[in-house]
Parts: structure tokens; C-alpha cells; sequence
């Protein structure tokens, strides 16, 4: 299952990376202004549907364009085709394709693919992870101030959900630098290589995070919300770090929970 994952991702990264520059049709999603789809990110998605399908006809989806499919099923497969659309509408090339298998609850596999660097990140459950077939793990920084972190900002955050601007604030004021790249699996990726320290975001979904959270884990990170209590892919916060630096980052969260009562 993880080569046929790594084969639907590099298949879907191929053809985002030849459609850059080329998207005919831009739409914001319903409520959302700022959250964008294209026809790029539909395609993408049934390529990946399509491929695994041919496989395993009778397993269960969760994809961000076409939403669950709800079969039975025991496995279910959770899709984001195209992490960073507004990235790739602009013609930034940071942007990933996302795939995860879920097996009763558990997510078991995960894959990652930056088409524009050539670069695959994949894990399964208890076997470690990679960065094209190389081990990865993550970075032994212990303090913030050593620390290059990175964060992503909700659609809605004109309304200020989570005191985001507050957060990113306060995270200024105690690490050697803040990033915002705009692909949230992207991001995960790389905490667990070791490029990046720590990462928080306050309101993501499911596909968004699944693979990332496991290749982090995998590889040797630490996952939890936004007041250090374990996690899962359903709750919209996520706060990863190697380990190392992860009770600092929920002090300088918790002064930004508290401001909010």
C-alpha cells in the first residue's frame, strides 16, 4: 500500500508540476474568500482516487475536494491533491500532494510529495520515516531562541479565530525566526527532517495533517493541541515540535489561549 501511495503521489505531483502558470478557472470556496480551488487541485484528486480505486474498489475516501465518501470500509484513504493552492495560483512552488491510509481509526501509512524539489516523504506505523528512501529524524534544538519555527493562518483569521495574529506575535518575541510557507504538510515534513523546530496551526482539517503528523511522529516528534493534550486528525489545532522545545511552545501558546479567556 505505501508503494501504491508514493505512486498516486508522484503521478498527481507530475501533473500539478506541468500546470503551473496554466489554471483556466479560480473558485473561492462557499464562506471562504481566501480559500481557493482550481481545476488543478479536481484533477489531482481523481488522479489519486482513480489509482486506488483500481486497486481497492471497495475502500473508503476522505478527500478535500469531493468530501467523504463514506463506504464500509476498514480503510479509508485521506487526500489533500493539492496542500497550498494559493501558493500554486500565484506561482509560488511550495505546494505538496498529501495521502494517508486510515485502518480502524489508526492512521498507518503516510506520503508526502513536493513535486518542484523531487522530494518524497513517507512513513508507516512503527517502521520510521523518509525522505526519498533516507532515514529522517528531528532536530535536537532545545531552546526557542535557537529555533526556526513556522505557522499557518486560518481563512477566517480577518476574524481573529484563535488570537492567531496574538500567537505569531508572541512567537516573534521568543524564537531566532517565524515562517509562514503555506502548505501545513509541507510544514510537518519539515519538523521531522530537522529544517524546522516546531509548528503550530489552529484551525486545519484532516487531509491537511494525516500523512504529516505520521512522518513527524515517525520521526521521533512530538504532537499534541494547543494546551499539550494528545491529538488527533478530527481537532482543527495541532501544535508539533521535535520534542525537545515543545513545553516552551505551549507556554508562549497558552499566554496567547489566556489573552482570549
Amino acid at each position: 500500500m505505501i508503494e501504491l501511495a508514493t505512486e498516486a503521489a508522484r503521478e498527481a505531483g507530475r501533473y500539478l508540476k506541468m500546470n503551473v502558470g496554466k489554471i483556466k478557472h479560480v473558485e473561492r470556496k462557499l464562506g471562504q474568500e481566501t480559500n481557493l480551488v482550481t481545476e488543478i487541485d479536481k484533477r489531482s484528486e481523481a488522479i489519486i482516487i482513480t489509482k486506488i480505486k483500481q486497486r481497492y474498489p471497495h475502500h473508503d475516501f476522505l478527500a478535500e475536494e469531493s468530501g467523504s465518501h463514506q463506504k464500509p470500509s476498514d480503510f479509508r484513504w485521506i487526500i489533500d491533491p493539492l496542500d497550498g493552492t494559493t501558493n500554486f495560483t500565484h506561482g509560488f512552488q511550495f505546494f505538496s500532494v498529501s495521502i494517508a491510509l486510515e485502518v480502524q481509526g489508526e492512521i498507518v501509512l503516510g506520503v508526502v510529495y513536493d513535486p518542484t524539489m523531487d522530494e518524497l516523504y513517507s512513513a508507516e506505523k512503527g517502521k520510521g520515516a523518509t525522505l526519498n528512501g533516507r532515514s529522517i529524524h528531528v532536530s535536537d534544538r532545545s531552546s526557542l531562541i535557537d529555533s526556526l519555527l513556522v505557522t499557518g493562518f486560518p481563512y477566517d483569521i480577518r476574524e481573529n479565530p484563535g488570537n492567531a495574529v496574538q500567537h505569531f506575535v508572541n512567537f516573534l518575541m521568543e524564537a531566532q525566526a517565524v515562517r509562514r510557507l503555506g502548505s501545513a504538510a509541507l510544514d510537518l515534513c519539515y519538523v521531522a527532517a530537522g529544517r524546522l523546530d516546531g509548528f503550530w496551526e489552529g484551525l486545519l482539517n484532516p487531509w491537511d495533517m494525516a500523512a504529516g503528523v505520521l512522518i513527524l511522529e515517525e520521526a521521533g516528534g512530538k504532537y499534541t493541541d494547543f494546551r499539550g493534550f494528545p491529538s488527533t486528525i478530527y481537532q482543527k489545532q495541532l501544535l508539533v515540535s521535535n520534542g525537545l522545545i515543545h513545553e516552551k511552545m505551549l507556554e508562549v501558546l497558552r499566554r496567547g489561549l489566556n489573552a482570549t479567556g
